[in-house]
């Protein structure tokens, strides 16, 4: 900075600005930077939220919780769509369980009868030592007793089969993790009654106050009774009042009376006098509920300090059944308009595949078709809202009509809403969906939008079947006719500053939703603009973008660019109505010429209109026709080759079984033969064993008796030789011819058999065949029959 000197001299003075001064304002001129940043983005985020109803969704999914606490804190959580991947598994994975308790019907989730504002007033005032009312320790009451009702139908559950404990969680351990001090509940059930009022048996002070009171009220209704008695007037009209708790006498305009008492007011219409008799009585009744006051006073201390030591506690429980009513408004909402448990799962725009991670719960559901195929499965998808306007229409006509119209008549009144299929392919970024006017593209818009706000924030989605959901960070939408009136903009205008902020704003991890992209303009520079922008969002400016355009420019984008798709909505050209179906793959047509053609439109218009629309146009118009007319035919064909193709697995999973059955019985014929075998040749080894025993006990019995035989012969013979030699010592000289004879016979049987001789057996009684001989051992191995026998030589003769 440059200054100049007082003194007469030519000297130059630089001076310099402090730098904290300096710092200080940037950090300033960054702070308002951020806070500009983040007014932006929270417009936007409001503004998104807004154009796609999301308020009015909200507030529907609230109106299922059973407690007001538990109604702005679900409010909240949807409003707020600032839930991290991790989070929005957490609470889908509450929402499961809260759904699986609804299905087992133990664990019941329903706090009606909690009035958690009191509680929450209760909390407050044990914490600051004011004394509780007996309303608000009923509230507390209640909810002791829920959650000790809760706790103890859980764990019945899980006693009688324990997989509950599991398939409960995460709400096992908010349910479990619950302190219930009983002796607290049964302290308020002795001192406070149902309708909030304090019991005389609380305190003996209190009971005795009380009766003292009776009495005393009695006294002086009496009293008061004989006072108008005493008056003869036919005319006079009495009445009897409590005034600030005196009993007092009201007169008639002008009405006097004979007895004397205070005038406590006067009117025009009347009197009103204590009567100096009553003034004792009525001052003794103050006294008397003076002391009613200062017990009920010290009961409610006492019960208030009892409160005050498991206030912690309280508050604890009062939060864990807020957050269960909660989770369990979610589930009750998606089972009440036949939601489905979306799979939401973080992609990976670097790999093939869609998913780098599913929920755990995807098992629930059944499997999905090829996950690696589809970024966006969203099969016959419901706008909820309109579902739900869908839902109350049809009650109210079936209030306001006989209760024997058919089925199909109400059907025909109030026609069920159509289910828009979005089954977008990995490599897709940008959709382009094109369509008569009022054909539908909005909703289907806005049906995309709240399907993936609604499983981030826990919410099942309402579709027919499993769907498959990329998390989004944010949904930005640009929907409708947004004017700033403010800032002196136009239509046109408008959008381009809402578009450009969603350009900021969105990351490679958002949806971006853009209706009539390129409108409000001159249609070549508004189609310039629509396909620069879709182009740079297909380029890392967002995840997926959907947009709706009239545009036939933009529908030209998928032929040049693998990124984008095209779609459009389905047009009835028979009865001139849309059908409000999405054809996938191929960009709507022009029908404008031909509908004011149906209408009647004269002929030299239509006419002209066609020669200035072109004949290039016309022809491309009867292209997308065909294409028209192919896809239909490819969709049903699609559908019959679905339908052979179940078929098909059916009798292949029949054939399977039936194969499997043939070879169970095959084995089992096998095994039962073997079995039949085996038993028959143990049979046999048995039968044989025992006609072997029973051969060589006889063959043993022949040789004891052939050895007898034996014995006898020698000992005959050994006689014999005796006598001859005493008698005749020379016979063997004289008889040489007989000796001679004996020996050779001997020597011929002695003589060991040969193989294929034929012997006798006198065990057996028959002849038998030598088979084989063994002469150290002196045995041989014969054929008898079917039997093969292993005897002695001496056992056998020759024949």
């Amino acid at each position: 900075m440059l200054s100049s000197c007082n003194c007469n001299c030519n000297t130059i003075i630089f001076s310099f600005p402090n730098n904290k001064l300096l710092l200080k304002h940037t950090q300033l001129k960054l702070k308002l930077k951020h806070r500009q940043t983040v007014s932006v983005a929270a417009s936007i985020h409001h503004d998104s939220l807004r154009v796609l109803e999301w308020d009015k969704l909200s507030d529907l999914v609230s109106s299922f919780a059973t407690t007001s606490l538990g109604r702005h804190a679900l409010k909240d959580q949807l409003w707020s769509q600032n839930q991290t991947y991790e989070e929005s598994l957490k609470l889908l994975e509450e929402t499961n369980a809260a759904v699986e308790m609804h299905k087992h019907g133990s664990c019941r989730l329903h706090f009606g009868h909690i009035d958690a504002m009191l509680v929450q007033t209760a909390i407050q005032s044990a914490r600051r030592t004011i004394l509780v009312t007996g309303y608000e320790a009923n509230a507390v009451l209640s909810l002791l007793q829920s959650a000790d009702t809760l706790q103890g139908d859980l764990k019945a559950t899980i006693k009688q089969d324990k997989d509950w404990y599991s398939r409960f969680m995460p709400l096992t351990e908010v349910i479990m993790d619950l302190v219930i001090n009983r002796s607290l509940v049964k302290e308020i059930e002795q001192v406070i009654d149902e309708d909030g009022s304090i019991k005389d048996s609380a305190s003996s002070e209190l009971r005795k106050s009380r009766q003292q009171v009776q009495v005393l009220e009695r006294k002086v209704q009496q009293l008061m009774e004989s006072l108008i008695r005493s008056e003869r007037s036919e005319t006079s009209i009495l009445e009897v009042n409590n005034i600030d708790g005196r009993w007092c006498i009201r007169t008639d305009s002008g009405q006097k009376t004979s007895f004397k008492g205070l005038l406590l007011s006067s009117s025009g219409v009347g009197s009103t006098i204590e009567p100096l008799s009553a003034v004792p009585l009525n001052d003794e009744l103050q006294r008397a509920r003076s002391l009613v006051a200062k017990a009920e006073a010290d009961v409610l201390l006492a019960l208030t300090r009892k409160i005050q030591l498991d206030v912690d506690d309280i508050e604890k429980i009062l939060d864990s059944l807020v957050q269960l009513d909660v989770i369990n408004a979610r589930a009750t909402y998606g089972l009440s308009f036949g939601g489905s448990n979306p799979n939401i799962f973080l992609p990976d725009r670097n790999n093939s595949s869609t998913a780098e991670s599913l929920t755990r719960n995807d098992t629930l559901n059944g499997p999905l078709p090829d996950n690696r195929e589809w970024i966006l499965y969203l099969p016959k998808a419901y706008h909820p809202l309109l579902l739900q306007s869908h839902r109350a229409n049809l009650k109210k006509v079936k209030e306001d009509v006989n209760i024997a119209t058919s089925v199909s008549a109400l059907d025909k009144a109030q026609p069920q809403p159509v289910p828009v299929d979005f089954l977008v392919s990995n490599k897709t970024r940008v959709i382009v969906i094109t369509g008569p006017n009022t054909g539908g593209k909005t909703i289907c818009l806005k049906t995309v939008g709240l399907a993936a706000m609604m499983a981030k924030s826990g919410l099942y989605v309402l579709a027919s079947e499993s769907v498959q959901i990329p998390w989004f960070d944010s949904v930005f939408a640009d929907i409708g006719d947004e004017q700033s009136l403010s800032q002196s903009l136009s239509t046109f205008s408008g959008h381009l500053k809402q578009i450009s902020n969603i350009k900021l704003q969105s990351t490679r991890q958002s949806l971006v939703l853009l209706d009539e992209v390129g409108a409000g303009t001159n249609p070549l520079e508004g189609a310039a603009l629509g396909m620069s922008l879709l182009e740079s969002l297909a380029h890392g400016g967002c995840l997926l973008t959907i947009a709706t355009t009239h545009h036939g420019e933009l529908k030209t984008l998928k032929y040049s660019n693998e990124a984008f798709e095209n779609a459009c909505m389905e047009f009835d050209e028979v009865n001139l109505k849309p059908t409000y179906k999405v054809l996938w793959g191929i960009p709507g047509r022009s029908n404008a010429i031909n509908i004011a053609e149906r209408l009647g439109l004269p002929s030299v218009v239509i006419d002209a209109a066609r020669k200035l629309y072109g004949s290039s146009s016309a022809e491309i118009d009867e292209v997308i026709t065909d294409m028209e007319k192919l896809k239909q035919d490819y969709q049903r064909l699609l559908t019959e080759a679905d339908h052979y193709l179940m078929q098909s697995r059916g009798l292949h999973g029949s054939l399977l079984k039936t194969r499997r059955k043939i070879a169970e019985h095959s084995t089992s014929l096998r095994l039962k033969k073997l079995r039949d075998v085996s038993e028959a040749a143990a049979m046999s080894r048995s039968i044989l064993h025992k006609k072997v025993r029973e051969l060589d006990a006889s063959a043993k019995k022949t040789s004891q008796h052939d050895k007898a035989i034996k014995s006898s012969r020698v000992s005959t013979t050994n006689n014999l030789h005796t006598a001859a030699d005493n008698k005749e010592p020379a016979s063997t000289n004289k008889s040489p011819s007989v000796v001679k004879k004996f020996d050779k016979s001997s020597t011929v049987r002695s003589a060991a058999p040969k193989v294929g001789d034929a012997v006798y057996v006198s065990s057996l009684g028959k002849k038998v065949t030598v088979l084989k001989v063994d002469s150290p051992k002196g045995e041989i191995l014969v054929q008898a029959g079917i039997m093969k026998l292993k005897l002695k030589v001496t056992d056998i003769q020759r024949l």
